[in-house]
């Protein structure tokens, strides 16, 4: 899970959203918070993001991780 919060800081391992992307107003998906939970915490989707979208996430993971 990675946590999306309204402060966007234009940081490598941060990914912007916005309406575009099926968010209800601009954010950004801190990728250097990832934890994991159970499931069962896991609330409704919120989005499913383009394959575009998905590579700047995991270009921000691997950024974050150091890999």
């Amino acid at each position: 899970m990675a946590p999306v919060t309204s402060t966007v800081g234009d940081i490598p391992s941060e990914v912007a959203l916005g309406v575009g992307d099926g968010m209800a107003h601009e954010c950004a998906v801190n990728l250097d918070r990832v934890q994991t939970i159970a499931r069962s915490r896991l609330g409704s989707v919120v989005t499913t993001l383009k394959p575009h979208r998905m590579r700047e996430v995991r270009a921000a993971l691997h950024f974050a991780l150091g890999w």
